[in-house]
């Protein structure tokens, strides 16, 4: 049909429309500024909640775009409308003409050191989930220390709903993920303790409620339903943990070998984008969809979609299913035209 389509994100929604548009025979232009696909699930270790390895995912997707017309570390350096087109100058030279864009950029997680009172870059054994994940995957970090690891903390909705943070929102994710970082470790270190501090466990995914029991029967994980009063460190250079345990009414004092900090998923800080096509930001800060039902798709905007976390926070069924959505209501709207 050689309409081409372009996509600016090449996370997994941006993978994975790419591949839905070259089945149905269009030509997707894949702009990624990094310099590798895949995003945010590329930088994890495995999935819930199945433990199904990211790589294994990414090389799926990949797989399925491949012939598309991919540009890594590449930036969008202008995009002017010109009638019904719009004309995008990349930054690394090339000009691409078209009628359609789908915006999959995804989205940032909250700077953890935003959040003084949890020691991120103050303490020494004070890490984030996609630390963790970092570690996970094989890379060192001097502030784990894996012979001895015996005692470790998860602090979930660190910049999520949290008003001073400027983020109201649920992230979503974070409490399966911790559950599933939290299982990963005691897998590696079977002897060790592992707390999970919680303001209050959303778990609406499929078999995430299961995940949540076998995490509790099958691994020991322990669930302390209230919010971390304190973060401190002793002259040992272990992490010293105050909370209060709402469920007991009991003040509660944990000293750990590692403290993770779940980071929630934040707007992408850049904004020239959406300024360049005249794009709504909604008052979570994410762009803003026609509407959060029928619609979610799509924008204002004639010819402009959207995929993903660029809307908000979304787990990675939910992406690729966003994805696909875009892709045909790109399509039908090209055959309407057309017809």
């Amino acid at each position: 049909m050689n309409e081409i389509v372009v996509i600016i994100g090449g996370g997994i929604a941006g993978m994975e429309a790419a591949g839905q548009l070259l089945k149905l025979g269009y030509t997707p232009f894949l702009i990624e500024k990094s310099d590798k696909l895949g995003g945010n699930v590329a930088q994890w270790h495995r999935l819930f909640p199945d433990m199904t390895p990211s790589g294994d995912i990414i090389s799926t997707l990949y797989e399925s775009c491949r012939d598309a017309n991919i540009f890594l570390n590449t930036e969008i350096y202008s995009i002017n409308r010109l009638k019904d087109r719009y004309n995008l100058i990349l930054s690394n030279g090339v000009t691409v003409s078209t009628r359609y864009i789908l915006i999959t950029t995804g989205f940032e997680l909250f700077d953890a050191s935003k959040k003084e009172e949890y020691g991120y870059g103050i303490y020494n054994h004070v890490i984030t989930n996609a630390d963790l994940e970092q570690w996970f995957n094989g890379h060192s970090d001097e502030r784990i220390d894996s012979s001895s690891i015996n005692s470790v903390g998860f602090v979930h909705c660190v910049g999520s709903r949290d008003e001073k943070a400027g983020n109201t929102q649920c992230s979503k994710v974070c409490c399966i993920t911790a559950i599933k970082q939290a299982m990963e470790l005691k897998e590696m270190y079977p002897n060790s303790q592992v707390y999970c501090f919680y303001m209050d466990l959303r778990l609406f995914g499929k078999k995430y409620e299961d995940f949540y029991t076998k995490a509790q029967r099958d691994y020991g994980i322990h669930f302390i339903r209230g919010r971390v009063s304190e973060v401190g460190e002793n002259i040992e250079g272990k992490v010293v943990v105050k909370a209060e345990d709402t469920l007991s009414g009991r003040p509660i004092r944990v000293t750990l070998d590692l403290l993770v900090l779940m980071s929630g998923m934040a707007c992408c800080k850049d904004s020239s984008l959406a300024s360049s096509l005249g794009l709504s930001i909604d008052s979570d800060k994410f762009l803003q969809s026609s509407d959060n039902i029928l619609h979610i798709t799509s924008s204002p905007k004639k010819g402009v979609y959207y995929a993903g976390a660029c809307t908000g926070p979304k787990t990675v069924p939910e992406t690729l299913a966003e994805a696909r959505s875009a892709v045909l209501e790109i399509h039908n709207s090209i055959i309407s035209e057309k017809g």
